[in-house]
């Protein structure tokens, strides 16, 4: 068992600040700080597998090809890892990653 306080994980301002939470040949979890202004582009992954973005503090934006959709503390999206997505911080924004599998 591990365990791992993510709210101890700094902010950065030169860009997002990544930090492995955990790795296994099952899935790979992600903690992503966000200055507001901050975010990763739309993107996809030529890859079968699925993707939950959580966001754990903060606002802002779901990325996707159809537009931009608020995000808030407490929403979660989740879809195949192929499908494009990113992320966009309107505040300081924690985001929990989980791929599986891993990439």
């Amino acid at each position: 068992m591990k365990i791992q306080q993510l709210f101890n994980n700094a902010f950065k301002e030169t860009g997002p600040n990544m930090v492995l939470v955990h790795e296994s040949e099952n899935m790979k979890v992600i903690n992503f700080n966000f200055k507001a202004g901050q975010g990763l582009p739309l993107h996809s992954h030529n890859i079968e597998g699925e993707l939950v973005l959580a966001i754990l503090e903060g606002q802002g934006e779901f990325l996707s090809k159809d537009g931009k959709v608020p995000a808030k503390a407490g929403d979660v999206l989740v879809c195949p890892i192929a499908t494009p997505h990113g992320v966009g911080a309107l505040t300081d924004m924690r985001v929990l990653v989980t791929i599986a599998p891993p990439i």
